[in-house]
């Protein structure tokens, strides 16, 4: 008996051993893709399509019912969308999953972080115009470390929808109407937030939206139909997102928008031949808020099972919110419209990026109060130097600015000066009215004693209300120069704030055309989230400072333009029409049909828009010499050196963007008459000369892309645009 036992001993000793080891997935030095299949081995069914599920926490935010919300949540669910910013409560939602769960597989929360989270920057049309893409980079790293200690792993961010039409709210949230310019700071962004690597302790997941072509909404309108040919796709909206992917962006969101008949959530071509196939991403894709459900109001689903298996198979990993994958995933399963091979394969996607966030070794987040985690003054200072090479001087006749010395009595009028909830700009949700330096405020700092600051609101944002006016003639009377600082409120822009007009409420335009009987220089100062139609105000102002939306340190960049202290340096990453009828108009577009003369153009408007992408002016003036190339002909595989000495010539320093254009006269398929492909930014002392260097790579700057996505270079004559500079080449066979 006793050999018996001994025998038993030994034959089940080898399982024994096997089930005290550390799984596989639990071993933080095991490679992720060995992590990975190895807990995909261990989960039931129902444990993957939850997985695949994200779920909302923390709209109800009265202390009582938290305890409730936690209770009812599955501690089995993939993520979720954190309404909150207490880390304590995020761990005690994780350990929910990490505890009472079979696996332990921790949940990946994620939020808005759109343009910072408390400590909030510009908004994003107004980090473009800063043309410097190290800042942007600064600032997302610093929006992940507030949101890494807020108990967030993921941001939807950054958006990167080329946009065309300022009338779309969302516009505010691009990088502006260039392809180019949109991928570089989508590149930029993914830097910011995901670091060098995903573990890294204050890095976040970020996120490619909207895929794509989301900012084509007829007319504007949000959530509209896009009309979208192959052709406008692969040359002008796929090309920020095929650079998000290589710049190895974890996460990419689907867009609301249907593409030419076929949805973006149900679009197996986007998200899965080009996304996945061609570009290779290995992350996962997320629907928009409630997007799946929505394929039944765009007339491609007749109900939720059909939503959810039309999504599934074109490629949609993750369910945002409306829940259609976790009533029905199973049950397409069992009915053997999906295979089990095909949740592996989202699942994995999923795990992959949690074990790359290391979420599985270290799930929980530091508690730190809120002085420790946020509006750190070095932060505070990256914010404002963001937001000061963000703002473009439009207009500067006379040299009215920078204020004179001689300059003693400012009158400060209008609804934007004394106003800090509005600086803030849509998407700012966890940011403070009270955390904002208004334009006032930084007035005051900036001048002290040694000038008069006289305020007048004169009216609000918007309305019919004019009892203001009399008394904001009176001061601005009473000054020697007026700064009218005029604009938006934060929700006339963002999602879900179309506009039928660019132009400012006829309250605002009124108060500055009554200001004029003052017969005083007047400053007009622009905070906005859009491009503005300015064809009334244009005429009777010295000069225009777009300010945008700068959060919460823009008081102080402003002020320092004004006086002189600062030397603006933003140009324009979109166009500003003379009018909205003049909507769509950008740079970038292709020759008429019949250029000659006026033929085609508006007959009752101007059809140049009134500051074109690429406008700002400075104070100091910069003199460009002849530019120069290497060579007048190249092979298709030897790169070509374009270079431009620039000079301060002025009197003060100053920070110049040299913007490299390049156009094809004649290709097989038509192209833009120009299109941005370099740009550097560089600080100039008086008197100093830099040289700015342009190498151009045949096949990533000369090349175009058919209906296919094929690249493609022809020979020919090329032209590359500096300055006013036209240099032509010829590339050869």
């Amino acid at each position: 008996m006793r050999r018996l036992v001994i025998l038993s001993v030994w034959v089940l000793f080898p399982w024994l051993f096997v089930c005290s080891q550390t799984p596989v997935y639990k071993d933080a030095g095991q490679p992720v893709e060995k992590r990975v299949n190895d807990l995909l081995s261990r989960m039931n069914l129902r444990e993957k399509v939850l997985q695949l599920n994200q779920y909302t926490f923390g709209e109800n935010d009265n202390p009582n019912n938290i305890g409730k919300e936690v209770e009812n949540l599955p501690a089995e669910i993939g993520s979720l969308i954190y309404l909150s910013i207490d880390p304590q409560l995020r761990n005690e939602i994780q350990r929910k999953a990490m505890e009472e769960s079979r696996l332990g597989i921790p949940i990946l929360f994620a939020t808005d972080v759109i343009h910072g989270l408390r400590t909030v920057y510009p908004i994003s049309l107004a980090q473009a115009c800063s043309f410097n893409p190290d800042l942007v980079t600064r600032a997302c790293r610093m929006a992940a470390k507030e949101s890494v200690l807020s108990g967030i792993n993921w941001t939807f961010s950054p958006m990167i929808d080329v946009a065309r039409d300022p009338r779309w709210g969302r516009i505010s949230e691009c990088y502006g109407e260039d392809p180019y310019l949109n991928a570089v700071f989508g590149v930029a962004s993914v830097k910011g937030y995901q670091g060098e690597k995903l573990s890294d302790p204050y890095s976040i997941a970020a996120c490619l939206k909207h895929y794509v072509g989301y900012g084509v909404s007829e007319g504007g309108r949000d959530y509209r139909y896009t009309d979208i040919s192959p052709q406008a796709l692969w040359e002008t909206y796929l090309p920020p997102y095929e650079a998000g992917v290589k710049a190895g962006v974890a996460t990419v969101m689907s867009s609301f928008n249907d593409i030419s008949g076929i949805p973006a959530t149900s679009n197996h071509y986007l998200l899965t031949e080009v996304l996945k196939d061609k570009w290779g991403h290995d992350g996962f894709v997320v629907s928009d808020w409630n997007a799946i459900e929505q394929l039944i109001y765009q007339g491609v689903a007749k109900d939720r099972k059909e939503a959810a298996y039309k999504a599934f198979q074109a490629g949609l990993e993750m369910d945002m919110r409306d829940n259609v994958y976790g009533e029905y995933l199973e049950e397409l399963v069992s009915e053997e419209k999906i295979q089990m091979a095909q949740i592996d394969e989202a699942v994995s996607r999923i795990l992959r990026v949690k074990f790359r966030l290391g979420l599985f070794d270290k799930p929980y987040v530091e508690e730190l109060p809120e002085k420790e985690r946020y509006l750190q003054k070095e932060d505070i200072t990256l914010a404002s130097d963001l937001a000061e090479e963000s703002m473009v001087l439009l207009k500067n006749e006379n040299s009215v600015l920078p204020l004179s010395s001689s300059i003693k009595r400012i009158a400060l009028i209008g609804p934007m000066v004394k106003d800090s909830s509005n600086l803030l700009g849509a998407w700012a949700f966890r940011g403070r009215a009270e955390d904002v330096e208004t334009i006032y405020e930084g007035m005051q700092k900036e001048f002290g004693d040694k000038v008069q600051l006289d305020y007048a609101q004169g009216c609000a944002l918007d309305g019919e209300d004019e009892s203001g006016f009399f008394t904001a003639l009176e001061t601005a009377k009473a000054s020697d120069v007026v700064v009218v600082c005029l604009g938006e409120a934060k929700q006339w822009s963002g999602e879900n704030a179309s506009r039928s007009t660019i132009a400012l409420p006829s309250i605002q335009e009124k108060l500055l055309l009554y200001l004029k009987q003052a017969n005083k220089p007047i400053v007009l100062v622009l905070s906005n989230g859009r491009p503005l139609e300015l064809m009334r105000l244009e005429s009777q102002v010295e000069a225009i400072i777009e300010m945008w939306q700068p959060g919460v340190a823009g008081g102080t960049p402003l002020a320092g333009i004004l006086s002189g202290r600062v030397n603006p340096s933003g140009k324009l990453s979109v166009t500003f029409p003379l009018s909205t009828g003049q909507i769509p108009i950008y740079y970038n577009m292709r020759q008429s049909a019949r250029p000659f003369g006026a033929m085609g153009d508006y007959q009752d408007i101007p059809t140049e828009p009134l500051y074109p992408f690429g406008h700002g002016l400075s104070y100091t003036t910069f003199v460009y010499s002849d530019a120069k190339l290497s060579s007048s002909k190249i092979k298709k595989d030897q790169k070509l050196i374009a270079e431009v000495t620039v000079t301060n010539a002025g009197k003060v320093e100053g920070k110049e963007t040299v913007l490299w254009f390049v156009s094809d006269p004649v290709c097989s398929i038509s192209r833009p008459m120009k299109e941005l492909k370099y740009f550097e930014k560089q600080s100039l002392k008086v008197g100093e000369s830099k040289v700015y260097r342009f190498e151009i790579d045949p096949m990533r700057d000369l090349s175009y892309t058919d209906a296919t996505g094929k690249r493609f270079v022809e020979a020919g004559e090329f032209v590359v645009w500096v300055g006013n500079q036209k240099l032509t080449f010829e590339v050869v066979d």
